[in-house]
């Protein structure tokens, strides 16, 4: 039995679409059941709040295998805080229910020992998972393309794509969420102890995405980072950290670490996501209209 954390999410989703097709035992852990009537027949489902370390330890009884996701919250106070106590949950279940083999979602940068704000927080979270008795492998994810959702609505009604990524055609890494799930699917009836990166199938600048949607690109101040964040409705907690990531990311900091050579690529070109990004923003407005 597989069990995956965080199941209602783009990754998680994928993964347990994946391991369906593959006729993988696999229980859906949700905080909503609500959230999980669409994940398909045959999916076992267990509830509990990542927070919640007994309630964590009932949902995994018997899995052998593990999909760790720790959600972040945009709109949390803390942020940070929110996030700590939820790897401290996940982890002393984990110790507890003793599983044979963990695949944990992690993050580009999370070698960096310091100043890449919220991927320091999945760099304590490999931390953490080091310290139970099991098989790791940690998916060090790239940028997920579905992030341009928040910038997209703004750039198409303004016409300009005022970004946080310095210079605009500096390419970086990027990937689909949803590729994610499928690379985790494939890792998880791989057991091994080992870091995998995870991006999409060539990398990206601003400009690009700018071009795809049609619209100018311009270099947002790094004064008015956070001020701009805020207003986009995420707390000041996670801006600051969103800030400081992508000073970290501007100054070459985030990539694979070296002597890591298992990088795995999904499909998904960031046009397409794009597409289907401004098409439901079209969809919305027509709605309303």
């Amino acid at each position: 039995m597989i069990a995956v954390l965080g199941a209602t999410g783009r990754i998680g989703r994928a993964t347990i679409d994946r391991l369906r097709h593959e006729r993988v035992p696999v229980r859906a852990v949700v905080r909503d059941p609500a959230k999980a009537a669409d994940l398909g027949s045959g999916v076992e489902l267990a509830v509990a709040d990542l927070a919640d370390t007994r309630a964590i330890r009932s949902a995994l009884d018997g899995a052998e295998t593990v999909q760790v996701i720790c959600p972040t919250n945009p709109r949390a106070t803390n942020a940070g805080g929110e996030m700590v106590r939820m790897i401290e949950a996940i982890c002393a279940a984990l110790e507890h229910t003793e599983p044979d083999y963990i695949v944990a979602i992690s993050d580009y940068g999370a070698d960096v020992p310091q100043g890449t704000g919220i991927t320091m927080l999945f760099r304590f979270l490999e931390e953490r998972l080091r310290r139970v008795r099991a098989d790791v492998t940690f998916v060090r994810s790239a940028e997920h393309m579905q992030n341009w959702a928040r910038q997209v609505p703004t750039a198409l009604k303004t016409g300009t794509l005022a970004t946080l990524h310095h210079p605009v055609t500096k390419q970086f890494p990027t990937v689909s969420a949803s590729d994610v799930g499928l690379v985790a699917a494939d890792l998880l009836l791989e057991p091994a102890t080992r870091v995998v990166y995870v991006e999409g199938p060539r990398r990206y600048s601003a400009q690009d995405v700018a071009e795809a949607i049609g619209v100018q690109v311009t270099e947002l101040p790094q004064a008015e980072w956070v001020p701009t964040l805020t207003r986009g409705g995420i707390s000041q907690s996670y801006a600051e950290l969103v800030a400081e990531l992508f000073v970290a990311h501007n100054a070459g900091r985030i990539d694979v670490e070296d002597g890591v050579t298992d990088v795995r690529r999904g499909t998904t070109e960031l046009r397409d996501v794009l597409r289907e990004i401004a098409n439901q923003r079209v969809e919305a407005v027509t709605q309303v209209g």
